[in-house]
């Protein structure tokens, strides 16, 4: 089995909060030597956020952070920028998600970086492209959803748009990164040559609504949406509406309620009416009559009354657990999947033997459960170790740069480190 995937590339990682942080995590996942580079004063601010235990590292922040090594230093002093510049030189990615503008007043502009180093590849994350009239905005995860068109079409037609519990603008837009990222270490194997990589949340977010953008199309050239509940005995706007539980592809969909969902929130299951499934899926829910009854067997002879078939479905799934319904559809090719809660999530055994979750030793803490990653390979398994400290590597770091130790023992007296 592969030791590392992306042995020997070094990544400085200029990031706090989410976004850049779930972009540098990942590649520290897949083996390269991610260093993150943090203010001396509290490092990260999620170090501090959220904390369930006092003065220990924050979930928030270890959750983001595996696997890297930290660096504590002062770069607005000319020593740390100093020290900025010689990492720089030797690096092959510097990511940054700073508020529009601050790695320029830093003195570290794309140019100055290509300068000191043509072939290092220059990842960053802002809240709009620099397209956009709103470039100057700092931005937060919700902020994002709702100006990359999420919010407006999430939750229910009679209520406000809603947020996504998904992180849409943060960890979305570090995974829409590290895509770009990679692309860019590729063709530098061919040229020579880095790139900067530029990603806005607004765009990441919108990535993940190109059905909704799909269907303000047909919105206003047929001026309706068969697939939305809105239809046909509801009305559209010239906008496309919220759908609630709606499936989005074409295939109608709602959560339903299954038992003791009277007293547990989560006892509902995703079940989905498949055009071409339809005599199996009668079949399991026991209305075989359905099958032939013209009033049932097409798609749009089901639409006008679909939540009445809904509701029948909730009929039969009332004396069943959601996992006992789904090992019954499953049989029966229905597409459908249990309601999970985070705990439910937490101790899920095959996520854990996935190693989607996983348990880690993090000092000062203990053994906490963090996410690992997604992503499956052939020949390699991440290992996820634990998150730095703040400055745990520092004087190593400044070591493997040139700096002897009354040099570093200077910085540290200056407030460099």
């Amino acid at each position: 089995m592969t030791d590392s995937l992306l042995t020997g590339i070094k990544v400085i990682d200029f990031t706090g909060v989410q976004a850049g942080p779930a972009c540098t995590q990942m590649l520290a996942w897949f083996g390269a030597d991610v260093l993150k580079v943090e203010r001396v004063d509290g490092g990260d601010v999620t170090r501090r956020q959220l904390r369930d235990i006092p003065d220990v590292d924050a979930l928030y922040f270890t959750m983001l952070n595996t696997n890297k090594r930290s660096l504590a230093i002062n770069t607005r002093t000319p020593e740390g920028l100093e020290v900025m510049e010689r990492l720089i030189r030797d690096a092959d990615v510097l990511v940054e998600n700073f508020a529009p503008g601050a790695m320029d007043r830093m003195g570290l502009t794309w140019e100055h970086i290509h300068e000191l180093n043509p072939r290092l590849v220059f990842g960053s994350v802002k809240g709009f492209n620099d397209a956009s009239p709103w470039n100057d905005l700092k931005v937060y995860d919700n902020v994002a959803q709702c100006a990359g068109g999420a919010a407006s079409t999430t939750g229910f037609w009679d209520g406000p748009p809603t947020i996504s519990g998904a992180a849409l603008g943060d960890s979305n837009t570090g995974m829409h990164l590290l895509i770009g990222i990679l692309t860019a270490l590729l063709a530098r194997e061919r040229t020579g040559v880095g790139q900067k990589v530029a990603v806005s949340m607004q765009d990441a977010v919108l990535n993940l609504c190109r059905v909704k953008l799909r269907d303000q199309q047909r919105l206003e050239r047929v001026g309706y949406l068969e697939e939305y509940p809105q239809y046909p005995n509801g009305t559209f706007t010239d906008v496309v509406p919220r759908g609630g539980n709606a499936g989005g592809g074409g295939q109608p969909g709602w959560v339903l309620k299954c038992k003791g969902w009277q007293t547990d929130p989560n006892a509902y299951i995703y079940f989905t009416i498949q055009e071409q499934n339809w005599e199996r899926t009668c079949q399991a829910i026991g209305r075989p009559e359905w099958i032939d009854d013209p009033a049932y067997n097409t798609a749009t002879a089901r639409q006008p009354h679909i939540f009445d078939i809904f509701d029948d479905i909730e009929k039969w799934l009332a004396d069943k657990t959601k996992y006992e319904a789904v090992d019954i559809l499953r049989k029966y090719e229905v597409p459908c999947a249990p309601v999970l809660s985070m705990k439910e999530i937490a101790y899920d055994p095959a996520l854990r033997a996935s190693g989607t979750v996983v348990e880690v030793e993090q000092k000062g803490r203990g053994t906490y459960l963090t996410v690992g990653s997604p992503i499956k390979f052939s020949d390699f398994t991440p290992a996820i170790t634990a998150a730095p400290l703040l400055g745990e590597h520092t004087d190593d770091v400044l070591a493997s740069l040139g700096y002897d130790a009354d040099a570093i023992a200077t910085m540290h007296t200056k407030h460099v480190v």
